[in-house]
């Protein structure tokens, strides 16, 4: 339906609205023209002529039916995990395998992710180099058809401690200085740290202290900022999220129980938050499979309500809202998991408008990445979705028809998506 951009050949397109992933309100009946590497105009009135290509009297298409909204952006995977395996024997065997192995089932997830409009991720680590492994062919020149990546290497942990499966101690270095510095080394494009447990599911609580204080978060954060990198919070209980909101990290992960005065920190100082619905959700969705009964299956139910409350608060708050699935996780499928993650947020009460601005144009500006994606501007890069059905109506409308544009290549796609690997 869409020509693809060349190297000599611009294209100019009207659509019948268009999200630009960080305002308010749509534009109607918009235009936009780009070419292989950028975003030219995007804006109500007709592009300037001489952004057209030479002798070009009207749009390349009309559009009128379709909502053109940016790339979307996961700010929370693990790409070393395969988030389909629902057999827990099998995952527990996937994680025993070589480095070499993992990497080559995670490779062909990246170009079903562009397929599916997603077209950055943050990874958020792995102790075999996955992520980084990802993140230095996302910056080769012979790069291949995969979204924007990059990755912490292996998080920050205290041996003994959660996170084992996906971090290295503090403990193996002298300071947490040198230990960021060994990280920065390895190519880590961000610092993720692991201060608290995970829920007990059981419980219903988080019902481990915290491994890290508030000064050891602050000591590695400053560690990272000097070396020009942002940090990220694996962070669930409110004891665990005061000690990382004290410790100045530049987003928390996860944050199930937090309270309403510790999101009013997170908007006073510009710390981001990544709700990820998706993995508590999937442990409800698939309750017999890991062998809940009712009590723990209504404890689940019960955090979810209470996190889709604190969701709602946040947004009234003002705090940086971003979109992350923890895809890789429990049932958490890799791209088709964060279409879930925005599906949630939504029905815990987020306006789809605000929901599609958390998964682009938030994280675009809040994550510091090194391309530019995530908003319909001049500069940006042409890196785009087109919806047949209005995301505004629902966000689940991004599964359904849709073409999918990415710098010179165009995909149409419908709800049928090859989930293999994922």
């Amino acid at each position: 339906m869409i020509p693809s951009a060349t190297n000599g050949r611009r294209i100019w397109l009207r659509v019948g609205t268009l999200l630009d992933g960080v305002s308010t309100q749509p534009l109607r009946n918009a235009h936009v023209v780009y070419d292989t590497s950028q975003i030219l105009y995007a804006g109500e009135n007709s592009p300037p002529k001489d952004l057209l290509n030479p002798g070009q009297q009207g749009p390349d298409c009309d559009l009128f039916d379709y909502t053109l909204l940016p790339g979307l952006i996961e700010a929370h995977a693990h790409f070393f995990l395969e988030g389909g395996e629902l057999n827990v024997e099998k995952r527990a065997a996937h994680l025993k395998t070589s480095s070499a192995e993992l990497l080559n089932l995670a490779r062909p997830r990246l170009e079903k992710l562009v397929r599916l409009g997603v077209v950055a991720v943050r990874d958020a680590g792995d102790k075999d180099g996955v992520g980084l492994a990802l993140s230095k062919l996302c910056a080769a020149a012979d790069r291949p058809l995969m979204p924007y990546v990059d990755s912490p290497g292996a998080a920050i942990h205290h041996r003994g401690r959660y996170g084992s499966f996906m971090g290295e101690p503090v403990e193996d270095f002298a300071s947490a200085r040198e230990c960021v510095e060994e990280r920065v080394k390895a190519g880590a494009d961000r610092i993720k740290l692991i201060p608290t447990g995970i829920i007990n599911f059981k419980t219903g609580t988080v019902t481990t202290k915290p491994q890290m204080s508030a000064e050891e978060i602050g000591a590695l954060v400053t560690a990272a900022q000097s070396f020009g990198k942002q940090s990220f919070a694996h962070a669930s209980g409110d004891a665990g999220i005061e000690h990382a909101i004290d410790g100045g990290v530049d987003s928390i992960e996860h944050g199930f129980f937090v309270r309403a005065d510790q999101l009013s920190k997170l908007r006073d100082r510009q710390i981001a938050w990544v709700p990820t619905f998706a993995p508590v959700q999937k442990q409800v969705d698939h309750a017999k499979l890991m062998g809940w009964d009712a009590d723990v299956t209504l404890n689940l139910v019960k955090i979810l309500g209470q996190h889709a409350s604190s969701l709602v608060k946040a947004q009234e708050l003002g705090v940086q809202i971003i979109a992350g699935s923890d895809a890789g996780s429990y049932g958490v499928k890799h791209g088709i998991g964060f279409l879930d993650e925005l599906e949630l947020m939504e029905r815990a009460g987020m306006s789809s408008r605000a929901v599609i601005n958390s998964a682009t144009g938030t994280s675009s500006k809040r994550l510091a990445f090194k391309e530019k994606f995530g908003q319909i501007k001049p500069g940006f890069l042409s890196r785009f979705i087109l919806a047949r059905h209005s995301p505004l109506e629902s966000v689940a409308n991004l599964r359904r028809e849709r073409i999918v544009v990415f710098d010179d290549a165009v995909f149409e796609s419908d709800e049928t998506t090859d989930s293999s690997g994922l």
